[in-house]
């Protein structure tokens, strides 16, 4: 069976469902609940369906750690909760999964951005004092995504999640590169899930202002997710892009979001494996959707993206992407970014 959340509601006015889908959905009769919110949104949320959960537990989630998981996971213990329900962001939720996992509870995702795939996926990033880890997580029972909250969202956070959802692209065919070259398995139903995400995004016109564009948004990055599952790790939607991604994070840290450093990521993976159509049409998605197709637009000189390159492969040293098949030294990959700058300044 198709690991998937048992139901996903992505309209307006979700949130007013939230205790209708835990009842109905036999994960909280009682509404014996914990409620981790978020620094932002999360708190508004609350308040709003507070009146129809009054036995649930109020937990701030004051950041993106293990630390942080460890105390929501403590406040559960012993108090016979049914359920962890994480309402805000990316971070918030990887704290709420990363918890209810280890608390073994189900958990209900209600996201107030779409910044990037996180939303639905078996996977947690978090912070610890040597820097940030990725954990396997199970994967949320019910996805409530609100659009009032999404519209009044950061309008940056919400085109990050383009960024990510495209990056899909250049991660499958990594994957396909593994299988050819070092016989990796493949999952095809894995790889159909994050290419069709996807591609559902890549050629509409539209943008974040219209409900039919973050509807199918919204659906791609929990298609992302659901490939993630299948496949039983990120392979389907991190690739050489999210190799340079966390290379950028660890040398220079605080350097723009994820969702635009893996739309950069994932345009220089397609160059380098001389894919220019798909380049092409990447890079128009990026640029209709005011994302950044160059270092500069992310605040990197060329030196320092060329040192994350150098870098990536040291992030995920067991994946096989285009980063370790063209195996550049410096001055090589100085020139495949002159190359890769020339047609867009």
């Amino acid at each position: 069976m198709l690991p998937s959340p048992l139901v996903v509601e992505i309209k307006r006015g979700a949130v007013a469902d939230l205790s209708q889908v835990l009842q109905q959905r036999f994960i909280s009769g009682s509404g014996d609940v914990v409620i981790a919110v978020g620094p932002s949104q999360g708190q508004a949320i609350w308040e709003q369906v507070r009146p129809t959960l009054p036995d649930a537990l109020l937990f701030e989630v004051p950041d993106a750690s293990l630390a942080s998981a460890g105390r929501l996971q403590e406040a559960m213990a012993g108090n016979g909760f049914d359920a962890v329900v994480g309402i805000g962001g990316g971070r918030t939720l990887d704290v709420a999964k990363y918890a209810a996992t280890r608390a073994g509870v189900p958990m209900v995702a209600v996201a107030t951005n779409l910044a990037h795939d996180g939303i639905c996926s078996p996977v947690a990033s978090l912070e610890h004092r040597h820097g940030k880890g990725s954990y396997g997580v199970a994967m949320p029972l019910a996805v409530l995504v609100d659009l009032d909250y999404v519209q009044a969202a950061p309008a940056r956070l919400v085109r990050a999640g383009i960024g990510d959802v495209i990056s899909n692209l250049s991660a499958v065919e990594d994957w396909e590169l593994a299988n050819r070259e070092r016989g990796e398995p493949v999952d095809g139903l894995a790889l159909a899930l994050a290419r069709t995400a996807a591609e559902a995004v890549l050629r509409r016109q539209d943008g974040i202002e219209s409900d039919d564009f973050l509807i199918t948004l919204a659906q791609s990055l929990v298609l992302s997710g659901m490939s993630m599952s299948v496949a039983g790790s990120s392979r389907p939607c991190s690739g050489a892009c999210h190799e340079i991604l966390h290379a950028v994070d660890q040398l220079y840290p605080g350097t723009s979001n994820h969702g635009e450093l893996a739309g950069l990521g994932a345009l220089f993976a397609t160059h380098l494996r001389g894919q220019h159509d798909l380049l092409a049409e990447m890079r128009d998605c990026l640029e209709r959707h005011d994302l950044p197709v160059t270092p500069a637009g992310v605040g990197l000189d060329d030196e320092a993206f060329v040192a994350a390159v150098m870098a990536g492969p040291g992030t995920r040293p067991d994946r096989y992407t285009v980063l370790e098949h063209r195996d550049l030294d410096e001055d090589a990959t100085r020139a495949e970014l002159a190359q890769f700058l020339a047609p867009v300044g």
